[in-house]
């Protein structure tokens, strides 16, 4: 599935309730996770130390931090759709937001997401979507909620 080209609301309203796409897989390295401790000053045992996760962590693992995980959902957004004739577009908020299974280091994830509504503000585009974040080869999900973004179309 090639990436979704939006140029206008019109294009938007012609997704509402469908899938828009599946991003490519991401892997979560020991290298990305230190960085986002550095970035966020949570360096807590269960993410950055792999020797004492292998002994003490339930997962025998170091894992990604769930925000870390979160983060990537914009990355991951902009391999699935293209949006143009954009003054700008502003993360509004996230609903229903819910971790599911942890992301054991070297574990890939990738995004599926589903336009779930789309309402005109006066001319900005306010569009939810439903994502899930899937874990490669896994049955459960790492994350899923519903990410609210404004679109203000020239």
């Amino acid at each position: 599935m090639g990436k979704v080209v939006i140029n206008s609301y019109e294009d938007f309203e012609k997704l509402v309730g469908q899938q828009i796409g599946i991003s490519d897989y991401v892997e979560l390295t020991q290298e990305r996770i230190n960085l986002f401790a550095d970035a966020t000053l949570d360096h807590q045992w269960i993410h950055v130390d792999p020797e004492r996760a292998k002994v003490e962590s339930p997962f025998h693992s170091t894992i990604a931090h769930g925000y870390l995980t979160l983060s990537l959902l914009p990355h991951l957004w902009n391999q699935i759709i293209e949006v143009n004739n954009l003054k700008m577009m502003i993360n509004y908020g996230m609903d229903k937001m819910k971790f599911g299974q942890p992301v054991l280091t070297g574990q890939s994830i990738r995004l599926i997401a589903k336009l779930q509504t789309l309402t005109n503000l006066r001319g900005v585009a306010k569009a939810e979507i439903k994502f899930a974040i899937e874990i490669k080869d896994q049955p459960k999900k790492a994350l899923e909620g519903v990410a609210i973004f404004l679109y203000y179309f020239n």
